[in-house]
């Protein structure tokens, strides 16, 4: 059993949120975690919450209790501080479901 969100994203600068990605998947591996899929988008045809997405992906956990680790560990929020918040204009949270 896993642990995963479909997240959609607005990404604006495609080079850092790469080095984003390259920084945290391995502590992210740390926890049981990964990706499943990941897809650049270049149309929405539907958004219930309007936020503008370019970006979609499932990421993974070995369980609900390891995503809020992972999310709140200091290296984590170092990480997302330096590349994250300057590559990503808006964040939807699509769905959340335990997977079995």
């Amino acid at each position: 059993m896993s642990y995963e969100m479909v997240v959609g994203l607005q990404i604006k600068n495609e080079d850092m949120y790469a080095r984003y990605r390259e920084s945290m998947t391995p502590l992210l591996e740390t926890y049981g975690g990964g990706f499943r899929y990941d897809f650049k988008i270049s149309e929405v045809l539907k958004n219930e919450e309007g936020r503008a997405i370019n970006r979609v992906f499932v990421i993974f956990f070995k369980d609900k209790a390891s995503m809020g680790q992972f999310f709140s560990n200091s290296n984590y929020i170092k990480m997302k501080s330096e590349f994250f918040e300057d590559s990503v204009d808006e964040t939807t949270i699509i769905s959340e479901y335990q997977r079995s």
